[in-house]
């Protein structure tokens, strides 16, 4: 009965209809990577590193010579430049678009599986 009644809730709704009548494959993920991708995904990768590994090394430091404002200071700017890199890094990647391509076929067959 439940089931019944979310089904029927999920079939009146403009972008549910969308999707099971435009179905989505997932061709785009087989095609050759390009440089932009690839580039994209190094800034991903490369915002790790300098994120944490950085603020471990200047909360030591900061520890060691008992100043705090090397921690409080350079951890935030240090943290912060990863951000604005990864940020950066995921816009080349297009990670927006690859998400919701991902996004629509696994509720795509969500539903399918629902309404079957």
């Amino acid at each position: 009965m439940i089931r019944r009644k979310i089904t029927g809730y999920l079939t009146e709704r403009k972008f549910i209809i969308e999707i099971l009548e435009n179905p989505t494959d997932l061709s785009e993920f087989k095609e050759r990577p390009t440089a932009r991708l690839i580039f994209g995904l190094i800034l991903m990768g490369l915002s790790y590193v300098i994120g944490w590994p950085a603020v471990a090394v200047l909360s030591v430091l900061a520890v060691w010579f008992r100043k705090p404002m090397i921690a409080v200071i350079g951890c935030l700017t240090t943290y912060g430049l990863s951000y604005v890199v990864f940020i950066v890094g995921a816009w080349l990647a297009r990670a927006p678009h690859y998400l919701g391509i991902l996004g629509k076929y696994t509720m795509q067959n969500f539903l399918k599986n629902l309404l079957s």
